[in-house]
């Protein structure tokens, strides 16, 4: 946030700035999503609070979005509407933890998991997970984990934010059994399902939910990914039994609900159209990873993660970094002398993140290419 900042600033001033630093589509909501927000508008509807977890309606299609893509027969009560995925991960940690509870992530992983389980008074278990484990946790890191003091809980993603890493269906069996074996609460963040890049003939195109292999997971995601409602602020959890009624007390105090206006224009999202719009916004953010992979050697820096799905490219400054130091010197002056936003790895990895870098190429294909020139030109400088 420090760096879209930076970038305000500077095009204020006039300055021309490629911002590959958020994980936004550019496309944005849904044309029908967008229709149906302006008629709501348009209407002169009051819009008044509605239940903590979200209108019936919304939990209804959200249900029914589980029984297209997973096969699943979920009951809409177990569906909490919240505040974006952040809200879920407030309340599923609120609900499902207690303060000095451990609770396991990977390293390099989101940093508002760790930045909000500190906040909660839990103990956040760092796992160190490299290229050679594809940025993902496995039963015998948890073990170690595990056997310096029992963890409470773990925390996997999948497609991985910054990495864009995946689990398969047999890797994710494994964690869950791990965590059932050891007492453990899964939560699982799949808010980028749908956005991935799978090899032809792969089962599980679009990602494996935890709840297809365990009832007692939590499972979170949102519409700011695959339908590129980011400004929405709409997410939801897919919660077990014994959290609904904590969650539900919980919501109220919390947000009291979430927004009205983005719940009743998300309807529209689970439209065949809507799904046919985001299917081929996914399919230009294939073509633009496969511009960056393509282009590695122009870009000039070191070993990169595969980005099987999410819209990153996390790569190690290789070269750059003896030259630089830090991935923080760095982005700050290929913001400043090139007009190139991208994200130092700080914040996804407090121990390796700076020699990392995270770009972002949600921003489209031509932005992406663009950036790569000025990139490629600024590293020509010397």
């Amino acid at each position: 946030m420090d760096v879209l900042d930076r970038v305000a600033v500077l095009r204020a001033e006039g300055r021309d700035i490629v911002s590959l630093c958020a994980g936004e589509p550019a496309g944005g909501a849904p044309s029908l999503v967008s229709k149906a927000a302006a008629e709501l508008h348009g209407s002169g509807r009051a819009l008044t609070y509605t239940s903590a977890l979200g209108i019936r309606e919304l939990r209804s299609e959200i249900a029914g979005h589980y029984g297209r893509w997973y096969d699943l027969d979920l009951d809409p009560a177990r569906v909490a509407v919240t505040t974006g995925s952040s809200g879920a991960f407030v309340l599923a940690f609120l609900a499902a933890f207690s303060v000095g509870d451990r609770v396991a992530l990977a390293r390099p992983g989101y940093p508002a998991y760790r930045n909000i389980l500190h906040a909660l008074g839990c103990e956040v278990v760092s796992i160190d997970c490299g290229p050679e484990v594809r940025f993902q946790p496995t039963p015998e890191l948890l073990d170690a984990a595990h056997a310096e003091s029992p963890l409470a809980g773990l925390i996997i993603a999948s497609p991985a934010n910054p990495t864009g890493t995946m689990v398969d269906r047999a890797e994710l069996a494994a964690i869950c059994a791990w965590c059932a074996d050891h007492g453990v609460r899964l939560v699982s963040d799949e808010i980028y399902h749908g956005v991935t890049y799978p090899q032809p003939g792969a089962d599980d195109p679009r990602g494996v939910c935890a709840r297809e292999l365990d009832d007692s997971a939590i499972v979170i995601s949102s519409f700011s990914k695959y339908w590129g409602m980011t400004g929405w602020r709409l997410g939801w959890m897919l919660l077990p039994d014994d959290l609904a009624r904590p969650v539900d007390a919980l919501a109220g105090n919390v947000a009291l609900c979430p927004p009205a206006p983005a719940q009743y224009s998300a309807l529209a999202a689970f439209a065949a159209e809507s799904y046919l719009e985001c299917d081929a916004a996914v399919a230009e953010f294939a073509r633009t990873r496969q511009l960056l992979l393509q282009s590695a050697s122009r870009l000039g820096w070191g070993a990169a993660a595969p980005a099987d799905g999410a819209f990153y490219y996390w790569a190690d400054l290789g070269p750059q970094r003896s030259r630089w130091g830090s991935s923080t010197a760095y982005a700050g002056a290929l913001l400043e002398e090139a007009g190139v936003a991208i994200t130092p790895g700080g914040d996804f990895d407090d121990r390796s993140g700076a020699r990392s870098v995270r770009l972002s190429f949600a921003a489209g294909r031509e932005t992406v290419a663009e950036a790569i020139d000025r990139i490629a030109a600024f590293h020509a400088r010397g």
